[in-house]
């Protein structure tokens, strides 16, 4: 059994939504923060845009991201003429390959404004 204050998230009950509650105060907002997982952190992101404006824009379109690592990211289509836009290819750290990896996602049929997740591949050696 782990010493006291390890940090152990499978033990932490569950709030709803992937969120989970801290059990015992770590500090003293510890006490009273609820902790996102990486999945509700991401979703509504826009993939590729700085950390600290990853919010979607109203001038500009998007296609959401579902399954696999950037599930729930939103991707960039704006300047994609005419639907021109069926496969992509989007690095990733948080793949099956690690740094360099890449995620595969493909528009879902009959819907441009998915992409389903498809695999992944391994980067350039």
């Amino acid at each position: 059994m782990p010493p006291p204050g390890t940090f152990r998230p499978s033990a932490w009950p569950k709030c709803g939504r992937g969120v989970r509650r801290l059990d015992g105060p770590l500090s003293v907002a510890g006490a009273k923060l609820l902790v996102m997982d990486e999945a509700d952190f991401m979703r509504g992101r826009v993939y590729g845009a700085d950390h600290e404006d990853a919010a979607p824009r109203p001038d500009r379109e998007y296609a959401e991201l579902v399954g696999g690592p950037l599930d729930g990211l939103l991707l960039d289509v704006t300047e994609r003429p005419g639907g021109d836009l069926r496969e992509v290819a989007l690095t990733t750290e948080i793949g099956r390959y690690g740094p360099g990896g890449w995620a595969l996602y493909e528009e879902r049929h009959g819907d441009a404004r998915h992409f389903d997740w498809r695999g992944d591949a391994p980067g350039a050696p």
